[in-house]
């Protein structure tokens, strides 16, 4: 049995095939990414009313709309935009918000120990493999008494699409994103205070699948797991895909549920 809390999880997508999955969206992702502001938004206000950081990181930036919102709050303070994927940093620098736009890795970040107040990452790091690695360099990075805010994906998103994928042929068509005890235990085994952990569900409803599909696409976020089938979907599985998820059809639509982690930590002053 894998220890969670020590290696990699399996079966998540490569970070490269992500970056460039995000990269290839960048231009379209705005347009669909009402969830994403959403959440960004519910983060930003889980900090403290009395935080002031000096310089603050922005990681896993994307288009740049966390980067300008932090900007907009810590007026005066410098800020540093992180992204893997460089066509996201490309769409992002002209629209400003941060003095510095860099690309890295979370897990091995290019800064120097100790040089951040306040390390903000929304929706992004599920897309890391070793997440202990990710909360040792925020443990690095941050000043005494810097905060780590982030949300993240939990075990549970988009489960109508993927239990319907599995009444169809059982192949994996949904990414996988760990689960909720994982976060806990890796956060509690960080040396970081957790202030705050908790999931919430958030439901949103569409006309059909082809629409929830297409947004997951211009996303960047459609399904980038190893194992996935490859070659095109056939017509005839298409419309079993159809047919399975219209089971969970709602008044208002048919339901995509994401398990939105929120997280707030501390490093001890």
């Amino acid at each position: 049995m894998i220890d969670l809390a020590k290696a990699q999880l399996p079966g998540l997508p490569d970070k490269r095939q992500v970056a460039a999955s995000f990269s290839r969206a960048a231009a379209s992702y705005d347009s669909v990414a009402a969830l994403q502001r959403a959440v960004a938004d519910a983060l930003l206000a889980r900090l403290s009313v009395d935080l002031r950081p000096q310089r603050w990181l922005d990681l896993g930036c994307g288009t740049g709309y966390c980067t300008r919102a932090l900007a907009q709050r810590f007026a005066g303070s410098e800020g540093v935009a992180i992204d893997l994927a460089e066509g996201m940093l490309r769409h992002a620098q002209p629209l400003a918000g941060a003095q510095h736009f860099v690309a890295g890795d979370a897990e091995r970040l290019p800064l120097r120990s100790a040089s951040c107040d306040l390390l903000y990452s929304s929706l992004a790091l599920q897309w890391c493999g070793d997440f202990a690695a990710v909360l040792h360099e925020a443990q690095r990075v941050l000043r005494p008494g810097g905060v780590l805010a982030f949300s993240s994906l939990c075990v549970g998103t988009l489960q109508e699409l993927r239990d319907s994928w599995q009444v169809v042929d059982g192949h994996v068509h949904v990414n996988r994103f760990r689960a909720l005890n994982t976060y806990q235990q890796l956060c509690a085994d960080s040396g970081l205070q957790v202030l705050e952990l908790q999931v919430q569900p958030q439901v949103l409803h569409y006309p059909d699948v082809r629409t929830l599909t297409g947004e997951l696409k211009a996303l960047g976020a459609h399904n980038l797991n190893p194992g996935r089938p490859g070659g095109l979907t056939g017509r005839e599985r298409i419309r079993a895909l159809l047919a399975a998820y219209e089971n969970f059809r709602q008044p208002q639509g048919l339901p995509a549920t994401y398990q939105v982690l929120y997280a707030v930590l501390q490093k001890e002053a």
